[in-house]
């Protein structure tokens, strides 16, 4: 079969290697794979999209991420209707089409295109939005309603966690009474990126530092950063100033120079270090390579992950598959994935809960032995990329099957129909 799949922009992101993840696990089952983007950058992606591997057409790069600093919503669906459009008119005639995270382009390919259309929710996009003013509230109402509809024509929806389906079905009311349930397709890993000698990361890590936690998240607010640099804070009031001394956080993630959030939170962490005298104590790398990821894994005494309510998070999943424990907080994905005591530690989203655990994997050192082969052995029954594939084929396989609906008509109707509900429930 041939799949392509539309994806908003691939840089470097848990959501972003998902996609990579399953485009590889369509493509080692043996078809037609092509990603198709808005935008593509070969010096800030993951080694797949680049090297070859993939096949990858960025198409509408010059329509704006922005206007004037405002309508980022309004200019993300833009830029997939577009790659959508030009995927109906000039792409391969497809049989199945994956789009990720926007839906708004979804009616487009069912109108034009015969392709049956998969679509995969990492989390209500209206829940990410902050109201912060009647305007921008208004601004908001129709490309909310606009979410809850166009979600509905997909032929299939597929999300990833337990979590994000119970909020997927507490979020869309009505999409929740007309259709049925999304089903749960967990990320994986590609074991093979893992399984390989770490490189030297002493350019990154000082040699000294003998108890290393890592955080690797996009530099992003919703991502609550500063929780890692106030454990640490934390932490030094828990430990001895000899023992603290050989303590260091690394703080990895991904980071885009034209992501105006990105560059000024950078900046807000960097400024937070300072102020609260943890600068030998605390690396910021932005960007890493894969080689490198890797290497500080191979390093680390456990991952530190600090997002509260997240989707699921692949990268607990990563620190597992290499023996490491993960602190994390007690909410959302990481409750499915992370084991608490058995293969690291779920916590309140607060500083002094982080420390405390933080302190136990500092003075017990032999933890990390025994939580991690834990996580190991629990990534590898539950997370595998051989399951993923499976599953993931059989969606696909089964989608291909299934007949085709006139959905043009039916798009419109439906549009109306819950654009009136809204107002009525």
């Amino acid at each position: 079969m041939k799949v392509a799949f539309i994806h908003p922009d691939l840089g470097i992101g848990g959501a972003e290697r998902l996609i990579v993840d399953a485009a590889l696990a369509l493509d080692s089952s043996g078809h037609e794979v092509r990603i198709f983007t808005s935008h593509h950058d070969p010096k800030h992606c993951f080694a797949e999209t680049a090297d070859g591997t993939l096949t990858v057409k960025a198409v509408g790069d010059w329509l704006p991420r922005r206007i004037m600093g405002l309508l980022y919503a309004f200019c993300a669906i833009l830029r997939m209707i577009y790659v959508s459009l030009y995927v109906a008119f000039f792409g391969d005639s497809f049989d199945v089409i994956i789009v990720d995270q926007v839906s708004a382009c979804i009616p487009i390919l069912k109108t034009f295109s015969s392709a049956r259309i998969f679509f995969y929710c990492h989390f209500p996009d209206l829940l990410l939005s902050q109201r912060s003013s009647w305007l921008k509230s208004i601004y908001r109402l129709p490309l909310d309603i606009l979410e809850e509809a166009t979600t509905g024509f997909a032929d299939a929806t597929f999300v990833n966690s337990e979590f994000t389906a119970k909020t997927f079905a507490s979020t869309f009311t009505v999409l929740n009474r007309l259709c049925q349930p999304p089903k749960v397709l967990y990320p994986s890993l590609n074991f093979s990126a893992f399984d390989v000698a770490p490189v030297e990361v002493d350019s990154i890590v000082p040699p000294s530092a003998s108890c290393v936690f890592l955080s690797i998240n996009r530099f992003e607010r919703k991502k609550n950063l500063p929780l890692a640099i106030h454990a640490l804070a934390n932490l030094r009031t828990l430990l001895e100033p000899e023992v603290f001394s050989k303590v260091h956080l690394v703080m990895a993630g991904g980071y885009d120079s034209r992501v105006v959030e990105n560059v000024e939170h950078f900046e807000e962490l960097v400024s937070l270090a300072k102020s609260l005298d943890l600068v030998q104590s605390v690396t910021f790398k932005r960007s890493f390579s894969d080689e490198e990821k890797v290497g500080l894994l191979h390093r680390a005494r456990a991952l530190i992950y600090t997002p509260t309510n997240e989707h699921f998070g692949i990268c607990p999943l990563e620190a597992m598959y290499m023996s490491r424990p993960v602190i994390a907080c007690n909410s959302g994905g990481p409750k499915e994935s992370v084991a608490d005591c058995v293969t690291g530690y779920l916590c309140e989203a607060k500083p002094e809960a982080f420390a405390s655990k933080m302190a136990v994997l500092v003075e017990n050192e032999s933890l990390q032995a025994s939580l991690g082969s834990s996580g190991h052995e629990r990534v590898i029954s539950l997370f595998s990329f051989a399951a993923f594939t499976k599953q993931l084929s059989q969606a696909v396989a089964q989608l291909a099957g299934q007949y085709r609906y006139a959905y043009c008509m039916y798009a419109i109707t439906l549009v109306m129909i819950m654009s009136v509900a809204y107002f009525l429930i």
